[in-house]
């Protein structure tokens, strides 16, 4: 339930979330209350409150390239009354503001159409999983140590391996975010949570091949931070593939790490939103109940798992965040609603509203958790007699059609032959469909590997998948 837009490589700082309980929390409750207190008769308000901070460090040939820090307060409002919405938003907390503010949102109601299914969320009842991640350490860290990290970790990075030629940037982010929600239909609800980050993108070279990899290491806050970790995995991600040619067009299984099955399950999960199955904009309209994936599938989007960086005890519309089973074992087990969706499409909310500030809630995941499997990456690998280890995928926007599921994209990687990595490849298109590929997994792992925007994916195999090269 991200209320700032923190740096991109940053984790949302408040889809973590923490104990409400603090003044600074208990301010901005307050805050939000006083907006909703305002509603007249037969009218509905909602007040959508958030503040947060971030800070970004970028490092070049051992000195600070760029150094950014920001601060960030604003206020969502939304009025409802017979059936039309009228939303407006600023970026003040100023009690002035905030008032002219609920005016313009009413100003912008009279010009809505009427639907009958707007309204706001009510009480569920519920008792939120409350999880701690909130580290101090994001703000009390001195701003030194924050660029000595960038720095170091380009260091360590050039000294790794005599190929690495130099590194393009070296990073350190962080942010903090913190919400609360306020309705007139009684919803109070309070959020926030911490995220840093560091990210490396070094350049290798042998002979006339060049390569740029990144590798990164995320947690709650910057004292766990691991340079090591961030840097093993840069230049071990930018060595493995020089020398890479075009293969040969055929079929064949690819591999998926983690990282890579994350995409592919996020496109999944992007296609089970209520608001794309209340506008029969997905290939799996009408299949709830049906087996649309191999049965060693099973995906939940699970907010309650303390362990990821989405982690959150509310959604935006201050509903309480559950465990959601969006397909088990093969089957689609349904659909990701917020609040309208839930109540147009008749299956009510599962919790899954998102928003920010300076918009009305969508629909989205908070936490996508693929059900561990067997064997590590390396076990998969060595089960495979010919296949691809995709290691990188460009062209998901573009190459991926959500209505019918066709799938296009970039590839580069590894050839597998007979259970062993073999010569790494280039300028390969790997093609099927969403609904195939999701069928013809032949293996799940169990190296559940946690991403920066909060999804636990692991390693997939999927069989008869087209590559076309040379």
């Amino acid at each position: 339930m991200p209320p700032t837009t923190p740096p991109a490589t940053t984790p949302s700082p408040a889809s973590p979330s923490a104990s409400a309980s603090s003044e600074d929390m208990s301010e901005l409750l307050r805050l939000a209350e006083r907006v909703v207190e305002q509603a007249k008769p037969n009218e509905q308000v909602e007040a959508f409150v958030s503040r947060g901070s971030s800070t970004e460090v970028k490092a070049f040939g051992g000195e600070v390239e760029s150094f950014t820090s920001a601060t960030s307060a604003g206020i969502g409002i939304r009025v409802i009354q017979d059936g039309r919405v009228g939303f407006a938003h600023a970026g003040s907390l100023d009690e002035d503001v905030m008032s002219e503010t609920l005016a313009e949102a009413r100003d912008n109601r009279a010009f809505a159409e009427p639907d009958e299914w707007v309204a706001l969320s009510e009480p569920d009842g519920g008792t939120p999983i409350v999880h701690d991640h909130w580290d101090d350490a994001v703000a009390t860290m001195p701003t030194a140590d924050k660029v000595q990290m960038a720095i170091d970790l380009e260091a360590a990075v050039l000294a790794a391996d005599p190929r690495v030629t130099g590194v393009r940037v070296s990073m350190y982010s962080d942010g903090s975010g913190e919400m609360a929600l306020a309705t007139s239909t009684g919803v109070r609800a309070a959020d926030r949570g911490t995220g840093a980050h560091i990210s490396v993108a070094p350049m290798a070279k042998d002979g006339d091949d060049t390569k740029i990899a990144s590798g990164y290491d995320v947690n709650f806050g910057p004292s766990n931070l691991s340079i090591g970790k961030a840097c093993d995995d840069a230049v071990y991600r930018v060595t493995r593939l020089l020398g890479a040619t075009q293969p040969k067009s055929e079929k064949l299984t690819i591999v998926l790490e983690p990282r890579m099955a994350a995409s592919l399950v996020g496109i999944l999960v992007g296609m089970l939103s209520g608001e794309r199955m209340i506008k029969g904009r997905t290939p799996f309209l009408d299949r709830v109940g049906d087996i649309i994936a191999s049965p060693l599938l099973s995906i939940t989007d699970d907010p309650t798992d303390a362990r990821s960086f989405g982690a959150t005890s509310v959604d935006s519309e201050g509903q309480t965040c559950r465990p959601l089973e969006l397909v088990k074992n093969g089957v689609l087990g349904g659909f990701m609603h917020n609040t309208y969706t839930g109540r147009r499409s008749g299956e009510g909310t599962t919790a899954n509203g998102v928003r920010g500030y300076r918009s009305t809630p969508g629909v989205g995941a908070h936490a996508i958790v693929v059900t561990p499997g067997q064997g590590s990456l390396d076990d998969i690998v060595a089960s495979v007699d010919n296949g691809l280890l995709v290691t990188s995928m460009t062209g998901m926007h573009s190459g991926v059609n959500a209505i019918s599921g066709d799938f296009s994209v970039g590839a580069e990687g590894l050839m597998i032959r007979n259970g062993v990595l073999a010569e790494p490849i280039r300028e390969a298109t790997i093609a099927s469909t969403m609904q195939k590929m999701l069928t013809d997994i032949i293996a799940v792992g169990a190296d559940t590997e946690w991403q920066p925007g909060g999804s636990g994916p692991v390693s997939l195999a999927v069989a008869d998948v087209s590559m076309s090269g040379a």
